[in-house]
Parts: structure tokens; C-alpha cells; sequence
């Protein structure tokens, strides 16, 4: 028998870690954005994380600054946030806001916006807005630090393929499609609960840019790129890799 519930937000959130765990190695990832903080010498004193989900990666990266702040669109990712820092004890600000809209009235040594975040940013002006809303939260000697899926994986990966998942507690079919560089995401999820399985669809939307106008956009934004990273490693992006990293700070007189 099967349960349908339209609830998308609550119900992700639910499984979120159930996912993404088997797939992102998120030791790996903030120990290379503890490593570049400390190539750029930057101040260990406020850190920032635009989009945090369900706090996987904040988690592990605020033990190394005295003030930590994160922003989610999802009130239900938040919640879960919230749970993992009171088990560990960690002292985090949680607010829900857009990140395109981003208004905290402070400034930050560090600001991440990982896992894609960026590429659910569709119109560049929106791109926009959101650049020069981080770069208004930045620090003067501040870094930002932010993952794109690139877009050989959007065109090429992804692009109109279809995927499954089944395992005891979790059963889903992905079907992809691409059309003007957005790839339109429609997913079914099927949760085991008891005899029952319990149906919610997720429908997500991600755009591939090239990095020259991405990188176009950061600076007349204002930032500099110091540095491209392949997927969190020490190596430099390739054709087909599949996760770009960027770290960039204010161009000198922003």
C-alpha cells in the first residue's frame, strides 16, 4: 500500500542524511576550507554557511571560529540543524532566510555555500543579487568559498538521464530533464514506514554555468577568484570534472 504526501520540504528533510551521507565526504570537504582559511590567513573569529541544510558541513566547521551563523530557505533543514548542534554543543545563530536576499547586518571571516547551493540560482540577475549580497557580508580580509555542480556534470551527468535507488528504508526514481542549460530534477520517493510505503515528490531545478561567466559575474560583482579546486581535492579542475570549488575575497577598494 502505498501513502501520498505532497509535504516536500518536511519529508527531504527527513531523509536528507540518509542520502547525501553515502555520498559526500564531509571530513574531507571542511578540512580543505579549514586548510585554505589558514593559506589565507584569514581571522578565526565569524563564520557564515549560506545554505546549510541539515548542518553537515557547519558542523564541522564552526568547533574553529567563536561566532558561527547559518541561512536556510527550509525551516524543516533548520530543525534538523538545530538538533545535531544541541547533541554537540555548539553555539550556531540559525536563520531562515533566501540567500539571494541575504540581510544579517554583519560581517564574516568566512562565508561557504556548498553542495550545488548556487546552481538553483536560475536568472543572472538573481545571480547577481546574490553575489553582491554575500560580498556586502564579507569581511574586508574575508574569504568566500562556494561549489558548483559544473557544467559538463549538468549537460553531460545529469542531462536527460534517468536514476534509481532502492535499499530497506528508501526507494527512488530521478528522471532528468535539459533543456536551455536548466535541468529540470523530478523525483518520487517511496519511505518504508512499518508494512506501509509513504510517496513524496520533489520536483528541483539547477542551471549549468560556464565558468567564464560565472566568473564574469563574481567580478563585476566585486570579487577576485584566488583559486578553482576539483571537488574539494588539491587538484586543479579538469574538462569532466564534476564539482568546481571557488575561493575568492574583494577585489583591493571593494
Amino acid at each position: 500500500m502505498i501513502i501520498r504526501d505532497m509535504d516536500c520540504y518536511n519529508n527531504f528533510a527527513y531523509i536528507y542524511d540518509d542520502l547525501i551521507n553515502n555520498d559526500i565526504n564531509y571530513e574531507l570537504w571542511s578540512n580543505t576550507i579549514m586548510k585554505v582559511c589558514k593559506e589565507c590567513n584569514i581571522d578565526n573569529k565569524d563564520y557564515l554557511d549560506i545554505g546549510c541544510g541539515t548542518g553537515n558541513l557547519t558542523e564541522k566547521i564552526v568547533p574553529n571560529f567563536k561566532n558561527s551563523w547559518c541561512v536556510d530557505l527550509s525551516s524543516d533543514m533548520l530543525t534538523k540543524a538545530q538538533e545535531k548542534f544541541i547533541y554537540k554543543k555548539l553555539k550556531v545563530k540559525l536563520v531562515c532566510q533566501n540567500m539571494i536576499e541575504l540581510n544579517l547586518n554583519r560581517q564574516f571571516d568566512l562565508i561557504t555555500c556548498c553542495l550545488d547551493c548556487t546552481n538553483y540560482i536560475i536568472e543572472d540577475m538573481e545571480l547577481t543579487k546574490y553575489f553582491k549580497s554575500v560580498i556586502k557580508h564579507l569581511k574586508p580580509n574575508g574569504i568566500f568559498i562556494f561549489d558548483i555542480n559544473s557544467y559538463y556534470k549538468i549537460t553531460e551527468v545529469l542531462g536527460n538521464n534517468i536514476y534509481d535507488y532502492d535499499d530497506d528504508k528508501i526507494t527512488y526514481i530521478w528522471d532528468n530533464n535539459l533543456e536551455n542549460e536548466i535541468v529540470d530534477m523530478y523525483l518520487i520517493f517511496f519511505i518504508k514506514e512499518g508494512q506501509l510505503y509513504r510517496r513524496f515528490d520533489e520536483h528541483h531545478s539547477e542551471r549549468a554555468y560556464k565558468c567564464e561567466q560565472l566568473e564574469g559575474i563574481l567580478s563585476e560583482c566585486g570579487f577576485q577568484v584566488l583559486k578553482k579546486l576539483d571537488n574539494y581535492s588539491d587538484k586543479v579542475p579538469q574538462l569532466n570534472s564534476e564539482r568546481i570549488v571557488y575561493v575568492v575575497n574583494k577585489k583591493e577598494n571593494n
